[in-house]
């Protein structure tokens, strides 16, 4: 007798007893007693051809039927009903056939339970992958969300806070013109100038919040102006002048080549560019350190150097700055002053940069060894901005048609 003509022998005893082993309740036999002929029905063919393909159907079926609570167990039970099926095969064999049939027709099945072990976990990886795929996809959802929330509550927030603060700018004006011929005490002084102070800082904080829902809702609108980027770096070493003394810093502005030469770009956001990236320098350099501007022309950009003797930045969270809100360190101990050493702050300034670069079609990073206030590694910014010798529109060339480049 040949192979197939055995296997047919063993076939309603297998059927019975695979039925019986896989489906206790009497309710969901029929079922399963289908699978199994299907399942036997391709063994045949696998005798009589040789080819394994016949499987794949079932199998795949199989696959395709688990459940979500075994896609998220991540523990395979296909696996183990193929091998029930393989030894309830290789016990029936022996009970019937004698040892040597027996032994030539599991080898001769061997290979169909070989691809079938094969062919199912092929099938397992894939829905895992579908299925861990499906999970990222919602929580890169929810994150959107809540970052599309967040943002909203950044607008709203600057919105509703724009109006107060106008009144308190507006009526401590009003007080002091008032009181213009009253001399006023020390302690009097203090008090106006504490209220004038804090409305500025105040005034920052939410221009910096309307930035950054600008950039999130890409609305950010730029306007295009001839630059030079070397007096944009001395209105700043003048503006920082006061905290650079009193901080004692030392503040080195090296000429390099393209810094003198005109270029297009929005004179008020770049300043702000500058500005930010100088500020974050001076928060991280303890007292009496250093900080270089520097730089060099590329192809089409100019690169600027902002590099700083500061405490530094460690690998991980060199890229956390960048984000709304990306302070690092414990913030319980900074101080609340955006100049003094690890000056507090929203975290907002470097995402602003990053920003209005990126809307220059430039970008911007930082490089440094690490973090350490003792040996303070330090921190290098790069800034790579692009270099427009022309207007980039009609409506800024017919501004500037008779510009001519400085002397």
């Amino acid at each position: 007798m040949s192979e197939i003509e055995f296997l047919h022998q063993i076939r309603p005893i297998w059927l019975n007893r695979i039925t019986l082993n896989l489906a206790k309740a009497s309710g969901i036999r029929q079922n399963v007693r289908d699978q199994m002929e299907d399942f036997f029905d391709r063994l045949e063919q696998f005798l009589e051809t040789g080819d394994t393909s016949w499987l794949d159907p079932i199998l795949k079926s199989w696959s395709e039927a688990q459940t979500q609570s075994d896609l998220e167990s991540g523990q395979s039970d296909l696996i183990p009903f193929v091998e029930s099926i393989m030894l309830t095969t290789h016990d029936i064999c022996r009970e019937i056939l004698d040892p040597t049939t027996a032994n030539d027709l599991m080898g001769a099945l061997l290979p169909a339970f070989g691809y079938a072990f094969q062919t199912i976990s092929r099938f397992e990886t894939l829905a895992k992958i579908d299925y861990i795929s499906n999970q990222l996809d919602e929580v890169r959802q929810t994150l959107e969300k809540l970052d599309r929330s967040k943002s909203d509550f950044i607008a709203v927030a600057a919105h509703e806070l724009k109006t107060p603060l106008t009144l308190i700018e507006g009526y401590s004006s009003m007080l002091r013109d008032a009181l213009s011929n009253k001399q006023f005490t020390q302690e009097e002084s203090d008090l106006l100038d504490g209220i004038s102070m804090g409305s500025k800082r105040l005034r920052s904080i939410i221009d910096d919040m309307i930035d950054v829902s600008m950039i999130d809702n890409n609305l950010l609108q730029l306007s295009f102006q001839p630059i030079w980027v070397n007096r944009l770096f001395a209105v700043l070493e003048t503006e920082f002048q006061p905290i650079i003394q009193t901080r004692q810093l030392t503040l080195t502005l090296q000429p390099f080549p393209g810094s003198n030469e005109m270029t297009f770009g929005d004179p008020e956001r770049l300043l702000q560019v500058f500005r930010n990236v100088l500020s974050n320098a001076i928060k991280f350099t303890p007292d009496g350190g250093r900080i270089m501007v520097n730089g060099r022309k590329l192809p089409g950009f100019l690169e600027v150097i902002i590099s700083d003797s500061g405490i530094g930045i460690a690998p991980d969270d060199q890229m956390i700055i960048f984000d709304k809100f990306g302070r690092i360190g414990n913030s319980a101990l900074h101080s609340s002053s955006k100049t003094k050493f690890k000056g507090g702050g929203p975290g907002l300034g470097l995402h602003i940069a990053r920003g209005i670069v990126q809307s220059h079609g430039g970008e911007i990073w930082v490089e440094s060894p690490g973090y350490d206030e003792v040996t303070c590694p330090g921190s290098t910014f790069h800034i790579l901005i692009p270099v427009h010798t022309h207007p980039p529109d009609d409506k800024t060339a017919k501004l500037f048609t008779a510009l001519q480049n400085p002397t």
